[in-house]
């Protein structure tokens, strides 16, 4: 699993556009063509091209290329590095809301203490 900031950055830029993840749900039901990929987006064929290459350089999506059909699949386990960075700033930030809470706890405690 590679967690280097540099592989993360290039998930999150690839994650972070709506056209991308859009082809991300699609890939998600199997593998697309690059012109089933492209009919319900408004834009030219070199535009979505560029997206895929962005999906290729992050290491989320391959093509495979037969004849004049290219097909775009989905990189297994693509997501993991995602997620793991995802789950160690959840465990991160449940330690700290804890010892908050605790800190609250503990002086609302001392403020019914007093007199």
């Amino acid at each position: 699993m590679n967690l280097a900031p540099g592989h993360l950055d290039s998930l999150f830029n690839a994650l972070g556009c709506p056209t991308r993840r859009a082809m991300l749900e699609r890939l998600a039901r199997g593998p697309a063509t690059v012109s089933e990929l492209a009919a319900p987006l408004d834009m030219a064929l070199p535009s979505v091209l560029g997206h895929i290459r962005k999906l290729e350089t992050a290491g989320l999506a391959r093509t495979a290329k037969e004849g004049r059909t290219r097909t775009v699949t989905l990189v297994p386990g693509a997501f993991v590095p995602v997620r793991s960075w995802l789950d160690e700033q959840r465990d991160i930030w449940n330690a700290r809301l804890d010892r908050f809470d605790a800190y609250v706890q503990t002086l609302t405690q001392e403020n019914r203490d007093e007199p």
